[in-house]
């Protein structure tokens, strides 16, 4: 009896050591708890985009007020990174090395998951539903941890330059766009469509994200004689250019960035009447659009809105994206039961499959797979008519290059 008693008592506590040696091997998880990290512009040139962070902060404490999941309640750790790589950089590690976090999620911006990319990828953290349409974030093969969620800019533009030649056969065409991954995906999209036509139709501007105005730009490309501007651009300087080309009295095909239609951060400061009849491309539906005033989806993110966002501005469609990061995140975490391993959560990421999203546009629907990091592959383009964008023509799919 003696000699089971000790046999016992070392199985109990080996049993004690396995669970404490997996424990350890669950970075950001603890019985009760599980930490998600991110970085957000809550201050700098893309401080309109901090919306979405907010929308999560208070998605996440909804989950919590429901009982969390898996009997774990969410720890979002959500910190301010200006737009600046160097500082993203900082505060991923901070996150990962200080914080702990399991994973990071829907962290904002190009050039900043750009600073931060390798680094995730060498640490084997999860790296989810990037806030960034950047075609890159596909690329399994080299970022494996890494993974997108909303259409590639890159298949953007190829929708875009599909759509002009389909209009305007003979166009000469002005792209004006941000000098990263992220403007730099618009020009590779033209170029695919284009072929050797593009070095002769197009005439190209660049600007930097830290310029005051893109005014000197857009003056250029409208004396090159081109009929078709294209505009690739961050909210603030999308605006400024909306202003700047009714200004100039130039009235081309007008295309702009998907990342930019947003009512209430670009449209409306524009001055809702100078953006008339400009084409955009959507994937989520527009809070503005009376087409969903009784959507079952819409009228889910508008009784979550009323309820945790109070005052917050609903013709702003960041939050419908961010929304929409949410609602995909957390059928992941469901999907993992309790197993919140960094392996199975990015297992189960690379496992849905045709997960339905109340706030995308009907027909679109997510997947994704190990060999497939693009979990949003089509859009619809849209027109802004003064007061909404109106859709038009059918969803169209694309295949990142």
């Amino acid at each position: 009896m003696k000699r089971f008693a000790m046999a016992a008592a070392f199985v109990l506590a080996a049993g004690f050591a396995i669970g404490s040696v997996r424990a350890a091997d669950t970075p950001g998880v603890t019985a009760t708890e599980i930490k998600i990290g991110n970085t957000s512009p809550y201050s700098g040139p893309a401080s309109t985009y901090g919306v979405l962070g907010k929308l999560e902060t208070a998605f996440f404490g909804m989950v919590n007020e429901q009982g969390g999941v898996a009997g774990h309640k969410i720890n979002y750790i959500s910190l301010d990174d200006a737009y600046s790589p160097p500082k993203t950089l900082e505060q991923a590690r901070r996150l990962v090395e200080e914080d702990n976090v399991a994973f990071m999620f829907a962290t904002l911006g190009t050039p900043t998951n750009s600073a931060i990319v390798r680094y995730m990828n060498q640490k084997k953290v999860p790296h989810l539903f990037l806030a960034t349409g950047a075609n890159k974030w596909g690329d399994f093969k080299d970022y494996p941890w890494t993974i997108g969620w909303q259409p590639s800019y890159r298949t953007e533009a190829q929708i875009y330059a599909t759509y002009i030649l389909k209009e305007k056969p003979n166009a000469k065409i002005a792209l004006l766009y941000q000098n990263d991954d992220f403007g730099k995906d618009y020009f590779l999209g033209l170029k695919d469509v284009l072929g050797d036509k593009f070095e002769k139709i197009v005439v190209v501007a660049t600007y930097e994200a830290t310029d005051p105005t893109v005014d000197s730009q857009l003056t250029t490309l409208k004396a090159s004689g081109a009929d078709v501007l294209v505009v690739a651009a961050l909210p603030k300087m999308s605006a400024q250019a909306i202003r700047k080309v009714h200004d100039l009295d130039w009235k081309p095909m007008y295309l702009m960035s998907n990342v930019s239609i947003s009512v209430g951060a670009v449209m409306n400061p524009a001055g809702p009447e100078n953006g008339i009849g400009i084409i955009s491309g959507a994937f989520v539906k527009d809070p503005s659009d009376p087409t969903w005033a009784n959507d079952p989806g819409m009228n889910e993110w508008r009784a979550f809105m009323n309820k945790y966002m109070p005052g917050a501005d609903q013709s702003d469609n960041n939050y419908v994206v961010a929304y929409g990061f949410c609602k995909t995140i957390m059928q992941v975490l469901k999907q993992t039961n309790g197993d919140f391993s960094r392996e199975n959560i990015m297992a189960q990421t690379n496992n849905l499959h045709d997960l339905e999203i109340p706030v995308l546009l009907p027909g679109l629907k997510v997947n994704t797979g190990p060999t497939n990091h693009h979990p949003v592959r089509a859009m619809q383009l849209e027109k802004w008519d003064g007061k909404k964008w109106v859709l038009f023509g059918d969803v169209i799919q694309g295949a990142p290059s």
